[in-house]
């Protein structure tokens, strides 16, 4: 898990290490010993948990969130259509 975490988020060995204890410590994540290798798992109940006390906001932020989506796809829009050549010259 660590090498696929390193290669995915771009961080060192010692920083997932310190991440998966913070989320362990937690309850977010569960370990076990196998030989020299420590296995990680998810804890599905506490994500669950944050899960369901989200839902009470997301209300709030979903249609914010829509409409930043909306303005991040048209600037990208505008510029690429910037970018390209005036067929007319």
């Amino acid at each position: 898990m660590s090498s696929v975490v390193q290669d995915e988020f771009g961080i060192t060995q010692p920083a997932v290490s310190q991440h998966l204890k913070v989320l362990r410590e937690n309850g977010f994540a569960r370990v076990r010993a196998e030989g020299t290798r420590r296995l990680y798992a998810v804890s599905p109940e506490p994500l669950r948990e944050a899960d369901e006390w989200l839902a009470n906001f997301r209300r709030f932020w979903t249609p914010h969130l829509n409409a930043l989506a909306t303005e991040l796809a048209r600037g990208k829009r505008e510029r690429r259509l910037a970018a390209e050549p005036d067929p007319t010259d």
